[in-house]
């Protein structure tokens, strides 16, 4: 079992409860290559939370092109934020979209290490 505080320790809450049952199962070599990709696709909540508060200042909509929501990122772009609503909305909700995308990340990264080792012929039944 891989110890999540030492091979992520940037993650907290949710996040790192949710990745932790994730690779609950995995071996450290494994987890660590897990770790060099999702570090390298995964969100700051700080991030998204600044980039929401650009919105205030006539650029909104940039959060969610970053969490890869186009359409919104769009609309919210196009509306001025649907008229600062959405972004005071977001400004709220930031950990929440930061961790939904960063959930669809760890699956994503998941799948990628599990198709690589059974490809390479290291497939282990627990």
């Amino acid at each position: 079992m891989a110890n999540i505080l030492r091979i992520l320790p940037e993650l907290t809450g949710d996040e790192q409860n949710f990745i932790a049952n994730l690779l609950k199962n995995w071996d450290d070599e494994k987890a660590q290559l897990f770790a060099n990709i999702y570090r390298s696709r995964r969100k700051d909540p700080q991030t998204i939370l600044l980039l929401t508060l650009v919105g205030f200042l006539g650029i909104a909509g940039i959060q969610r092109f970053m969490v890869d929501q186009v359409g919104m990122g769009i609309l919210y772009l196009l509306t001025a934020g649907i008229c600062f609503i959405g972004t005071i909305i977001d400004i709220i909700n930031y950990k929440s979209i930061t961790f939904e995308y960063n959930m669809k990340q760890a699956q994503e990264v998941y799948a990628l290490v599990e198709r690589q080792n059974i490809q390479n012929g290291n497939d282990t039944i627990f």
